[in-house]
């Protein structure tokens, strides 16, 4: 080697000459001891890595000059902003309506009565009645004609007609029924005791043998008696006239009505019991109030 390639050999510093002392090594990068004034390092703790007790290696000079940058913080993660909201618009005040002026007082009005509710009767009116047939009421308007109020139509159906006449009229209208309207015999007769009336009826089921048109037709005939609570037949007021001279065939039939009923028939011309025995001395047997004794 030559003499100018060699290093120049260091010259020895003067002993007398104290080292000046050093600022503190700011620059120093993070990590490596910290120096003090007198140029001794401070101990690390015993818990730090051997690594911090190396010495730093020299850094180049343009790197010497160079502050360190100081550590940056973690930048704390910021929440998400909310969306600011559309500030809700106020509602717009409505003008306040003018307050009309007070009224004077009405007078109260009169309560009206409350309507009466309909009965459920009066809601479903029965169905009108069908109209009667033509020639059965033919044969009732010739009856009404000739005896006016002093007899009644009680109803009219096809081949049957209801007539009602008083006790002084009946063999009267039998007459009219027998010549003036083909109607010849009489086929039944009937009793019903009305006890709430204080009335005995007897209903004559008058029809025609002779007359083809009125082959299928009946005539009801109905009269009442009187009613007698302690009944004494043939010797109280429960009578009749007889129709026997009039239609032949009543003989028998008002014999019966007679005995189950004790309607005593004025003008009949064997007016005796027909079933029941002679000394009958009970109720007649199809009144209302007759008991069968021992039951």
């Amino acid at each position: 080697m030559s003499k100018d390639s060699q290093p120049a050999a260091e010259k020895p510093a003067p002993e007398d000459a104290k080292p000046e002392p050093k600022p503190l090594d700011s620059d120093a990068p993070a990590g490596a001891p910290a120096k003090t004034a007198a140029g001794e390092s401070k101990k690390a703790p015993d818990g730090e890595a051997d690594a911090k007790d190396a010495p730093a290696p020299d850094k180049p000079d343009a790197l010497k000059d160079e502050k360190p940058a100081a550590p940056t913080k973690p930048a704390a993660a910021k929440p998400a902003a909310a969306k600011p909201t559309a500030p809700a618009k106020p509602a717009a005040a409505k003008p306040a309506a003018a307050k009309p002026a007070a009224a004077p007082p009405a007078k109260p009005a009169a309560a009206k009565p409350a309507a009466a509710k309909p009965s459920p009767a009066a809601k479903k009116a029965p169905p009108p009645p069908p109209a009667p047939p033509e020639f059965e009421k033919g044969i009732s308007d010739r009856i009404l004609e000739r005896f006016g109020d002093r007899v009644e139509s009680t109803f009219i159906k096809p081949g049957r007609i209801g007539i009602k006449a008083g006790r002084d009229d009946v063999h009267s209208v039998a007459e009219f029924i027998r010549d003036d309207l083909s109607y010849d015999h009489v086929e039944s007769v009937s009793g019903v005791d009305y006890a709430a009336d204080g009335e005995i009826e007897v209903v004559y089921h008058i029809g025609s043998y002779t007359d083809d048109s009125l082959e299928n037709q009946i005539i009801a005939l109905s009269t009442r008696a009187q009613r007698e609570d302690d009944p004494i037949p043939g010797g109280d007021a429960t009578r009749l006239p007889t129709l026997r001279d009039v239609f032949y065939s009543v003989e028998f039939h008002e014999r019966e009505i007679f005995e189950m009923f004790g309607v005593y028939f004025e003008g009949h011309p064997d007016n005796r019991r027909l079933l029941l025995p002679e000394d009958w001395a009970d109720l007649p047997p199809l009144r209302k109030d007759f008991a069968i004794k021992g039951r």
